[in-house]
């Protein structure tokens, strides 16, 4: 077997991610129907450990970010934890884009403490010239007194 040493190639430079996130605090003002004062939204845009967002008060719940330029949009990433109840949520985002809402995604969701306690979407969209997403949190399908929360949102 005829062989050879290569030469070492210089190392790569390091790769940046995929998607850089988008600093909704100041792309964006928020519309919400609720909020408990001791988990604000802004807690949803840290994510991680962090206690999210929660509803002051129980039933459906509206969470609307208005860009303040519009915006593409090339992936959306949610995170919703619910580690005490079990309850089933449904949740429907919707982009609107030059003046029209389009829905993006509907999707439905089973909590139970002793199985199912986080549901992580993440979606790959193409999203262009969005002026707002409108994200509705039914927490309780079948329980009208069920609290809405968002671990974590962010948006590429």
């Amino acid at each position: 077997m005829r062989k050879s040493v290569l030469a070492h190639a210089a190392p790569a430079e390091p790769r940046p991610p995929l998607d850089t996130w988008l600093d909704l605090e100041h792309l964006a003002s928020l519309e919400i129907s609720s909020e408990d004062p001791a988990h604000s939204f802004e807690h949803a845009l840290v994510g991680g450990e962090s206690e999210g967002w929660h509803a002051a008060d129980p039933g459906p719940q509206t969470i609307r970010i208005k860009f303040d330029e519009p915006l593409a949009i090339r992936r959306i990433r949610l995170e919703f934890r619910e580690p005490h109840a079990e309850r089933s949520q449904e949740f429907a985002l919707s982009a609107v884009t030059n003046g029209e809402k389009r829905e993006v995604v509907r999707q439905q969701w089973s909590f139970s403490p002793n199985g199912s306690t986080t549901e992580v979407e993440d979606y790959t969209v193409n999203l262009t010239a969005v002026s707002a997403l409108e994200l509705v949190i039914d927490p309780g399908r079948h329980d009208k007194n069920a609290h809405a929360s968002l671990q974590s949102i962010a948006l590429a």
